[in-house]
């Protein structure tokens, strides 16, 4: 499947610059002549580099594999790891730090894009930046005949969210949806955290993962322990929230990331408050996941205009004095919880 630079999606995210060659996520990486890796997002660049060289080393084990730095790169390295073997065994050369390269390199490489050797694929990593664009725009011309694996960062919760719930899909691994919901939070700060999360699931999970699995594993998160609170107040639950967040900072929580799962969740709330359509066309509209939109419409079973706009203006406060501006943010955090909790009950009995 080939995807235009704009219009990536999910895991591609936006390339300005129009090209001739197949722009690919990193889950469909293939070999090629030449393999342009490109994006901020190191774990999914790792993954489809090492996808690649597996691909190769199974169908031929002869595989050479040689690593380059081009930003610190010796003039004729590439001409002679390129060059045809004796045996004729295949070659993947891996280019590092191609957003740092150096002359030389630069000049070589666009000098081997007119004749790149038929029994190697040569791999271009870069990691953004404005260096190289001269090498970057002639590969995406054509020259070379390559491919660009595009690894964008995932900054959006629905991004992080589909890519955990792919990661226990390509394992043949069932889990819950607020088990999903669960981990994706506890660890959406840090992309290769979360794949690693993921992976502690899969291997030591027998059946079907869900809320109570997560919890025993990672229960003691405190982005975890955040949306509990957060879940909790909003549904009008004021003693189980208070008691979670006592839990919770009594566990080491920062009320930082313990204000921003309220943010979050009332930011969402306040997105499709009054908003039309089916789940899937308001994800698209809003930028969410159809779950996300789904549960925020649970979330507002009730809520008035009125609530919802006194529930932001207590986040607002409680957000300025966590960060610096008040005395004392655990008792920022309790007035939150309290006027969240007092408007969800107010929405539950309506």
């Amino acid at each position: 499947m080939t995807v235009r630079a704009d219009t990536l999606g999910r895991q591609g995210g936006r390339v300005a610059v129009k090209t001739a060659i197949p722009q690919l996520t990193w889950t469909q990486v293939r070999p090629a002549p030449v393999v342009l890796v490109t994006g901020p997002e190191t774990l999914l660049a790792e993954r489809a580099i090492r996808s690649l060289r597996d691909t190769l080393k199974a169908a031929d084990p002869s595989l050479e594999v040689n690593d380059l730095d081009a930003g610190d790169y010796a003039p004729g390295e590439l001409l002679t790891l390129a060059s045809p073997s004796l045996f004729g065994e295949p070659r993947l050369i891996r280019v590092q730090g191609v957003e740092k390269l150096t002359e030389a390199f630069l000049a070589e490489t666009l000098d081997y894009l007119r004749a790149p050797d038929p029994d190697t694929v040569l791999v271009l990593r870069h990691g953004g930046g404005v260096r190289g664009k001269k090498l970057l725009d002639a590969i995406r011309s054509g020259a070379g005949g390559g491919i660009e694996i595009v690894c964008a960062e995932l900054k959006r919760d629905s991004d992080k969210h589909d890519f955990a719930r792919d990661e226990f899909r390509r394992a043949g691994k069932r889990i819950t949806p607020g088990a999903l919901r669960k981990v994706v939070s506890a660890f959406a700060d840090d992309l290769a955290e979360l794949a690693s999360a993921c992976q502690q699931l899969i291997s030591d999970s027998s059946s079907e993962i869900d809320e109570q699995v997560v919890d025993r594993y990672y229960g003691g998160r405190v982005e975890v322990n955040a949306f509990a609170v957060a879940d909790a107040a909003i549904a009008g639950r004021y003693g189980e929230a208070l008691i979670t967040l006592r839990h919770a900072l009594a566990s080491g929580a920062d009320p930082v990331p313990m204000v921003a799962a309220f943010a979050s969740k009332i930011r969402t709330m306040a997105k499709l408050k009054g908003a039309r359509g089916a789940d899937g066309q308001l994800a698209g509209t809003f930028g969410l996941s159809p779950w996300q939109v789904r549960r925020a419409r649970e979330d507002l079973q009730g809520w008035e205009e009125a609530g919802l706009a006194a529930a932001i203006r207590a986040l607002a406060a409680a957000d300025h004095e966590v960060k610096g501006a008040g005395r004392d943010p655990v008792f920022a955090l309790e007035r939150l919880v309290r006027v969240v909790a007092a408007k969800g009950r107010t929405a539950a009995r309506t």
